[in-house]
């Protein structure tokens, strides 16, 4: 008899994990899967609200499963219906509609909420937090023409929010206590090259002062008494994962709800994912570690890999803004305490390359407008190929011998993750094309490819380029062909 399993969350991970288990699981034989979902809304594609922000995708297209999707693959999806308590002892979960559910496995993908800094006047409905999609549509209704921005945050949010601001053409003032970007993900040469490509690009960005108060119809009000002219803004200053209802039901929880290699709780039967999840090898706030964590699980708990453990996830973070290519990998202590650290500062052109080795490894590194070197980089780090002895080479992305480059499409693992936003790799362009996608246009249909920020265009359009010549068309099976 199949078993009941109760996803809480249909986010991101909550979604990409019953699609893992249907995979594992399509006639439902082995799990009967419940998912309760807090947002009215179909999961959709977080990474891509900056886009929606900006006026590039609309909030149907980063819609995550088709209409229909969850009755054809026998999921109990429950929209706008939060879970609201957990009793282990019983193995039930209540629900917001009232009702009851027992579960014989329970898997929390509740996420993280939007950090909100102990500052005046958040209550206004002028001031928003950038987090989901409800966010994003109260910030597009607020872009009126003429009108003007605050966001509250330099780091990876933060960022895309001012740009995705600045192209629907608001003036916006980007303010960031630290004394640099993005300081989570760069050193404080790199996080300078990205304050001069943003001024560039119309985002007025102030660094190392501390907001005090939003004051509707005036501003922002500064430690230092200054005000900030905005007639909106938007809060992008962290987040912080849902443990609420773990912590009540006695679940061990620290910054997030701890979990092993197995991705099980303190409780029996209890497990989490995603960003309410902490383990020691995940870094926080990025998909990909949740992404993997949700195969994991779904191996484990359809049978279909009984060993299957999930051993942490490399650091690596693309920012998703119109016209800056940047990439990190790593940890950007790295760039500093190192043994080996190259550079390159273009700040005229809003170009700069650093990174860090031990031994032969790239163990950290970021790139600003040099997405060749980024793909080299990403591919280096991910892969763990030792680095050439041609340094220079390596900084500035130049095909090298032995190298997994982009370059050579051919060469690339199968494993390797070309399209971060929707987490594609090489391995599923291949067997799109197999089955029938057999363009760039095709691809992007078939697997997302491409369709996030754009940074792996090329990378795309090589491998299609490249599969055209080793696999041509008339070798791809037809439906009804032997």
């Amino acid at each position: 008899m199949s078993r009941r399993v109760v996803v809480v969350g249909h986010g991101m991970v909550g979604a990409r994990f019953v699609e893992d288990v249907r995979r594992r699981d399509p006639d439902g034989s082995r799990l009967r899967i419940t998912v309760l979902g807090a947002e009215p809304r179909p999961a959709y594609n977080r990474v891509l609200l900056s886009t929606v922000l900006a006026g590039g995708l609309t909030p149907q297209s980063v819609e995550l499963h088709p209409a229909g999707w969850a009755a054809r693959n026998r999921v109990d999806l429950r929209l706008g219906v939060a879970a609201t308590s957990i009793d282990t002892g019983s193995r039930l979960v209540r629900t917001s509609d009232g009702s009851s559910l027992r579960y014989d496995e329970l898997v929390l993908a509740t996420g993280s909420r939007a950090w909100l800094p102990p500052i005046d006047g958040l209550d206004d409905e002028r001031a928003v937090p950038f987090r989901d999609m409800s966010d994003c549509e109260r910030i597009i209704a607020l872009a009126r023409p003429g009108a003007r921005f605050a966001v509250l945050g330099g780091g990876l949010l933060g960022c895309e929010a001012a740009r995705g601001l600045v192209t629907r053409g608001m003036d916006v003032t980007l303010l960031h206590p630290a004394s640099h970007l993005m300081e989570r993900q760069l050193d404080p040469a790199g996080g300078a090259v990205l304050a001069s490509a943003f001024d560039r690009l119309g985002v007025d960005v102030r660094l190392g002062g501390f907001a005090t108060a939003w004051e509707p119809g005036l501003g922002v009000r500064m430690a230092d008494d200054e005000l900030v002219p905005a007639d909106a803004l938007v809060v992008a200053a962290g987040v912080r994962a849902e443990t609420g209802l773990a912590q009540a039901a006695g679940i061990e929880v620290d910054r997030g709800v701890l979990v092993d290699d197995r991705l099980a709780t303190s409780a029996a039967r209890v497990h989490a994912i995603g960003d309410c999840a902490q383990h020691a090898g995940s870094a926080a706030g990025l998909v990909q570690p949740g992404w993997e964590q949700a195969a994991v699980l779904a191996d484990l708990l359809t049978g279909d890999d009984h060993a299957a453990r999930y051993l942490g996830t490399r650091a690596v973070t693309r920012l998703k803004a119109r016209d800056v290519d940047l990439a990190t990998v790593g940890d950007p202590a790295e760039l500093i305490g190192a043994a080996e650290v190259l550079r390159f500062s273009d700040p005229a052109g809003g170009r700069y390359a650093a990174l860090a080795l031990r031994g032969d490894k790239v163990v950290g590194g970021a790139m600003i407008g040099l997405p060749d070197a980024a793909a080299s980089m990403i591919q280096f780090y991910d892969t763990g190929v030792p680095a050439p002895t041609d340094r220079l080479a390596l900084l500035l992305g130049r095909a090298l011998p032995g190298a997994p480059e982009t370059a050579d499409p051919g060469r690339l693992p199968s494993a390797a993750v070309i399209c971060r936003c929707n987490s594609v790799s090489k391995g599923a362009l291949v067997t799109a094309w197999r089955a029938g996608a057999t363009d760039v246009a095709a691809l992007a249909k078939a697997t997302r490819a491409g369709t996030g920020c754009g940074g792996c265009g090329d990378t795309v359009a090589g491998i299609c380029a490249w599969l055209a010549e080793a696999d041509p068309p008339s070798l791809v099976p037809t439906e009804g062909a032997a």
